[in-house]
């Protein structure tokens, strides 16, 4: 298995697309989308439903046709070569296990379709059983089996003849949170093992973080910002991005300028700073994620600060939420470990909410 982990390592390739573009009659599902996907890379295309990742997906496995652009394998042009010839594994929503076989058998059938020896079937259906956690269920048919072993399957079937990429269109939509968490480390760890360029589709964003060499967020058929996760959640590109990946404060600003040491701007009578990313033309709105704001009782010396009231808490057991408002009626939201919460607060408390100029971010 470690000769076949090896091969499969050296067969990774690099995708690339120039200016892709798809559309189905009137409608403009794609439109002059370009990126590279490294060789080795684990890629997600994010979006809410509707934004084209799903369809770019199948227009890089050979399954649609780009009305425009160029696809690229390698640097060699892949844009008209049928799905067949490109080889690459795929893992749909619905696991498209074939129910007569058993475990073994589904997995060892693209060896079979390619007349690999019988001995080297069995050598490799054997080790990537026992890579994937089945070990013991060769012999059972899907029906037996988990959502979850259902899924080890269709990876196992997608990974055992060492495909170039792997293309994964929301494979754990079907399974409950608790499994979609084990299944998430299995990914991880497979694209460790494995070394094979993946790309990942799903709309749920923790998913796209915790998994990701980078991502890329679609939006209505464009590509709103490609980046590695930590970069698209604290620097994003647009406000549709910093409000698609979780929960954001943005406050609007007035008077915005910028110095040496960063730009500021003024929300209700009071100075608030951010990093100076690039140029301020179109920068009105200063954005705080909540898990970076404190909570104060008098107003500190240091760091930005707004004045507000506690509208509502929300107890999450190791976390609270809390909702406050400010004078000027803006909302803000922020999460504290409940252990750290001052005692003696509730609605209607007066606070300070407070952040280092260095978190937040201009949009």
């Amino acid at each position: 298995m470690v000769e076949d982990i090896k091969a499969t390592r050296n067969r990774a390739a690099e995708i690339g697309a120039t200016g892709v573009g798809k559309t189905f009659g009137a409608f403009t599902a794609l439109s002059d989308i370009s990126l590279t996907v490294g060789r080795g890379e684990f890629l997600t295309l994010l979006g809410p439903s509707g934004s084209g990742k799903t369809t770019f997906l199948m227009i890089l496995s050979g399954f649609e046709a780009p009305t425009s652009g160029r696809l690229t394998l390698d640097g060699r042009d892949m844009t008209a070569t049928p799905a067949e010839e490109r080889a690459f594994g795929m893992v749909f929503q619905g696991y498209a296990l074939f129910p007569h076989m058993t475990v073994e058998e589904n997995i060892a059938f693209p060896l079979k379709v390619q007349k690999r020896p019988a001995a080297e079937i069995r050598r490799r259906v054997s080790g990537i059983i026992e890579m994937v956690g089945l070990g013991g269920h060769g012999h059972k048919r899907p029906a037996g089996l988990s959502g979850g072993q259902q899924q080890r399957v269709a990876l196992a079937r997608a990974l055992i003849y060492q495909p170039p990429v792997l293309l994964l269109d929301e494979p754990f939509s079907a399974l409950d949170k608790n499994l979609r968490g084990q299944m998430q480390d299995e990914m991880r760890r497979l694209h460790q093992e494995t070394g094979t360029t993946f790309v990942f589709v799903t709309h749920d964003q923790s998913e796209a973080l915790a998994l990701s060499t980078r991502i890329a967020i679609f939006e209505k058929g464009r590509l709103q910002q490609i980046a590695a996760p930590r970069e698209v959640y604290e620097r994003p590109a647009s406000r549709f991005v910093a409000e698609f990946l979780g929960d954001i404060n943005i406050l609007p600003l007035a008077d915005l300028s910028s110095d040496a040491q960063g730009a500021g701007g003024r929300f209700e009578g009071q100075v608030l700073r951010a990093p100076a990313a690039g140029h301020l033309a179109g920068a009105n709105s200063l954005a705080i994620r909540p898990e970076y704001i404190r909570l104060h009782l008098s107003r500190p010396d240091t760091g930005n600060a707004v004045a507000a009231r506690i509208d509502h808490l929300t107890y999450l057991g190791a976390e609270t939420r809390l909702a406050l408002c400010t004078p000027g009626g803006a909302g803000l939201t922020l999460i504290l470990p409940t252990a750290e919460l001052p005692s003696g607060i509730g609605p209607g408390t007066p606070v300070w909410a407070v952040w280092p100029e260095t978190r937040g971010f201009l949009l």
